[in-house]
Order: C-alpha cells, then structure tokens, then sequence
C-alpha cells in the first residue's frame, strides 16, 4: 500500500494534491435517502453553506454524490443524477477554491462533471458499467477505484469470502490493469478497499486490519467508513453516535498509510488525521 509520507502529486483537473500528507473529504450528499444525511443538503443553499463549512474545517477536497449507494439503495436514473450533481458542481467549482470529487458510476455524469469543474472521479463500481473507462480516460482526471461485492440493492444479504484480503487484491489488480489497457496512466489511478459494500462485520475488520496489504502497492488509498454499520455493529450504537468510533478508524488507517479519508464529520476528523500523521512522522529517522 502507499504511504503518504512521499511526495507525489496527484493532478486534479486545474487543481493539484499534495500526497506527502493525509487528506480529508468532506461528504456532500445532494439526494433524499443517503443513510446518515439523506435530505438535508439536496437544496442549492444549505449544501454550499455545508461545504463552506467542511471547508472552514480543515476539508481539502468534497465529494459530491448524486445516488444513494447505501446497502438497500435503489439505482437513480441518470437524468436524474445530472440534474442533482452537475449544478453542484458548477456552484461549488465557482465559489471555492477545493478538489471537487464526484461519486457516480455513471459515464454521462463523469464527463458532465469533468466539464462543470470535477477534480476526481469516485466510483464504487471501478469503472465497469459500459462507457465508464472511456468516459473516465476522456476526462483526463484521476479515478478511484472500489471493491465491492454484489450491487447496493442485494450487496449485504449474504457476503461472502475465502480470504477478503486476498479477493480484495485480486479485484482491485483487475480493474488496475483494465484501467491501463484502456488508456487511464497509473498515475491516475486511486484504491478504494470498499468498507461495507458486500462485507460482514467480521469481513470489515480482518480488511482493516491488513490495510497496509493492500494491493496495488504504491498506489493512493481513500478509506471511508464514517458512520458507518460496522461501527454500529461493533460499539452498539446508532447512526448518530458513531464519531468516536470513526475516529479511531480515521486515525488507524492514516496511520497504515491511507491518503484521503471520506468523512461526514469534517473538524474532528482533521484533529484526529493531524495527531495520527503527527505520531507517524515522529517513527521516521530525522536528520539532524
């Protein structure tokens, strides 16, 4: 897996991040049903004063998504899609001075938010709904890849894995090189483990524990599991009491190397971000 402790840049769009230090993605949610948020920022004026917000915090980049990908979910017609994320875009790419990233597998949405100002295109299927690789490589920004198993509808109603680590791998190799055969640089490309899609409890923490296994090496690696069912599950608590138990993954996986975490709860995650690369940086030799 890589480290954030070199000095890559990743080229987003007209803007450029800085890979020798952690990152933190503000969530923006701009549907009804998003399974922590669902509802409070699909309006124009109260999702930018959020972002602001996320900005203020301490966000280097926001996510913007026009589906639901929550377990359960229903699929949202493209049209739809565009008519939700694409004048987001636009408003945010305006007003702010942010990598906006946008969560879509959908081609047509790829290429119209690439044209609105996206930075970087988030897909929790890696690319393989038909046009995506090409609408991705058109674009000329970079990609982050996901695992996941099964589609968001049916993903969590029996998952199951020989080794998660391993099938983890395999998969992420796959879309890797499909990326690369269809023209995407390497450069270009992010890894996404895909906390809670198509994953048990028990699934979440053997792939958390062996984060720094993660395959490709040497490629970045986003990690999002804020608020999320395998916090629920392992602390007992609800969807509105799980920051602290985030905040520990947050910490643990910067500490294992990851490069951007996705988050809904932006001030406390930068705190702890910042303590974890804090601690990291103290292991490495300095030079006197």
């Amino acid at each position: 897996m890589s480290s954030c402790s070199n000095s890559s840049r990743l080229l987003c769009g007209s803007r450029e991040l800085d890979l020798s230090r952690a990152h933190v993605m503000g969530i923006l949610n701009v549907t009804p049903d998003s399974f922590s948020d669902g509802g409070r920022f699909n309006q124009r004026d109260a999702a930018l004063r959020h972002v602001e917000q996320m900005l203020a915090e301490g966000a280097t980049l926001i996510d913007v998504g026009g589906e639901s990908t929550r377990p359960g979910a229903s699929p949202v017609p493209v049209a739809q899609e565009l008519e939700r994320v694409v004048p987001m875009v636009e408003a945010i790419a305006s007003r702010f001075d942010v990598v906006i990233s946008v969560d879509t597998s959908a081609p047509e949405v790829m290429s119209a938010a690439a044209a609105a100002g996206a930075g970087l295109i988030n897909d929790v299927r890696a690319l393989e709904r038909e046009g995506a690789l090409e609408a991705a490589r058109a674009s000329g920004l970079p990609v982050c890849l996901m695992h996941r198993q099964g589609e968001p509808d049916s993903m969590q109603l029996a998952p199951r894995y020989a080794s998660v680590l391993d099938e983890v791998n395999a998969y992420l190799q796959s879309r890797v090189e499909a990326c690369e055969a269809a023209g995407l640089a390497r450069d270009r490309l992010l890894l996404d483990p895909g906390f809670g899609f198509g994953k048990s409890l028990e699934h979440n923490l053997q792939l958390f524990a062996r984060l720094a296994d993660l395959r490709p090496a040497g490629l970045p690696v986003l990690v999002g599991v804020s608020r999320k069912s395998m916090i629920g599950q392992a602390l007992d608590r609800p969807v509105d009491q799980r920051l602290f138990g985030g905040l520990a993954l947050a910490a643990l996986a910067v500490d294992a190397g990851a490069c951007i975490i996705r988050v809904h709860d932006v001030a406390a995650t930068c705190d702890a971000v910042r303590m974890a690369e804090a601690v990291r940086l103290a292991r490495s030799p300095s030079i006197i």
